[in-house]
């Protein structure tokens, strides 16, 4: 484990009661366990194994992984500080390492890694699909058909929008810059910080990607021509976040990067196994394109470039190990850090990857969000709606403000974001 004595904020504890962190441990663990119980008809073996998760959960100590666990998993448990923190309440541990292990022993009590009949089934599977599939899905993809006849640099700054905000987009494509949401009592933006031209200036110009593509439809203008002539292959590697109507989006927007030649090639980074209750998998990637395929109309057409761009190999899904370790990306592995090197820009989606990208730490507000990722290896990216205290890169001016207008749970209720960028 990492020595993080020196560091300048504490790491966040779950152990404060009434705080967000605590009631996740101890009232939203629980929740999941009891919606995961009664979604399948486990057999006997399995229900014991979810109550004593859910007991242990309550009042319980964490436990090594079970001794019939993969070796290669034990041994990644191990070097992500499994003989530190076995024997200690979930309570008194880093809490982003808690919340990891505990779908990792949620998945161990459904039998998820096997053998059995129930291995390698998504216990939040019935969930995804339900909002995959819901009317709201059908209401979104076909506002997607208005896009059309929009200027490409408002076209491209709706499907980013659509992006940031996953399922709380209404209609998915708003071209609001605060997003969903007025702010808080109307007084500060829902968007806290919008680093968006930034993000567009890391690409080049629509057409002009290393490959020679050029882009069909009108000249681009605005955000789409912000960026600089690609000396080599543009790749974006965009490391998702949930799956069902928050993936869509962001294959979306990847789609419409490949289509207007902003980009060469997209790397989309996704869970190896059920994780954080929606995390999208490569299951969850092919759920999406059968959404958008039976949707029709601009969608499907946007599902078949990617459709294609996977044929050919100009779009590549990962599932690295490590996008499941309960580590901050500052301890990230050689490989994984030479893929990111290698990319043009990297986009992390959500709260979680945030969390992990800066560090699960009590930071100031103001804290630098390119101080707070500077070890990164190339120009990252962060799109995050705020569901979690961590935060970083805003301007005093906005912490003020959000304090001033009393709103407590600013930072936790879903209903600011941001986009931040590091050149």
């Amino acid at each position: 484990m990492p020595d993080t004595s020196s560091e300048p904020a504490p790491v966040i504890i779950g152990n404060e009661p009434g705080a967000f962190p605590h009631g996740v441990l101890a009232e939203r663990h629980p929740a999941i366990i009891r919606q995961v119980r009664d979604a399948f008809p486990y057999d006997p073996e399995r229900r014991r194994a979810l109550d004593a998760l859910l007991a242990s959960c309550a009042d319980g100590v964490i436990e090594p992984l079970p001794v019939d666990a993969d070796a290669r998993d034990r041994r990644r448990w191990a070097d992500w500080g499994m003989d530190a923190y076995a024997g200690r309440s979930w309570f008194d541990v880093p809490w982003l390492w808690a919340e990891s292990h505990f779908y990792r022993r949620l998945l161990d009590a459904v039998g998820y890694f096997g053998p059995g009949v129930w291995e390698g089934l998504d216990p939040f599977r019935p969930a995804k699909l339900a909002e995959l599939d819901a009317p709201e899905t059908d209401e979104e993809l076909a506002a997607l058909d208005a896009l059309a006849d929009l200027p490409t640099d408002e076209r491209t700054r709706a499907l980013l929008h659509g992006s940031l905000w996953g399922n709380r987009a209404d209609l998915g494509f708003r071209l609001s810059d605060s997003g969903p949401g007025t702010g808080t009592k109307d007084r500060v933006p829902a968007l806290v910080t919008d680093d968006s031209d930034v993000l567009w200036s890391l690409l080049p110009p629509a057409g002009t990607s290393a490959s020679g593509r050029s882009a069909s439809g009108p000249s681009a203008s605005g955000p789409s021509a912000a960026g600089t002539s690609a000396t080599g292959p543009t790749t974006l590697c965009l490391v998702a976040d949930n799956a069902g109507r928050e993936l869509v989006p962001d294959l979306l927007l990847v789609s419409h990067l490949l289509g207007r030649g902003r980009i060469d090639r997209a790397v989309l980074h996704v869970k190896p196994y059920p994780y954080y209750v929606s995390d999208a998998t490569p299951a969850d990637v092919l759920d999406a394109l059968r959404r958008l395929g039976a949707a029709g109309g601009a969608a499907a057409v946007y599902g078949d470039r990617l459709w294609t761009a996977l044929t050919d190999g100009r779009v590549t899904v990962r599932a690295h190990p490590f996008s499941c370790a309960p580590l901050p990306y500052a301890d990230m592995p050689d490989d994984l850090r030479a893929e990111f090197a290698a990319a043009t820009v990297t986009v992390l989606k959500g709260d979680l990857n945030y969390r992990r990208l800066v560090g699960d730490r009590w930071w100031s507000p103001t804290t630098s969000f390119a101080d707070a990722t500077a070890y990164f290896p190339g120009p990252v990216a962060a799109l995050r709606t705020l569901k979690s205290d961590v935060i970083t890169g805003l301007t005093a001016d906005t912490e003020a403000a959000l304090v001033a207008n009393g709103e407590q749970r600013w930072r936790t209720s879903g209903t600011h974001a941001l986009i931040q960028v590091r050149r």
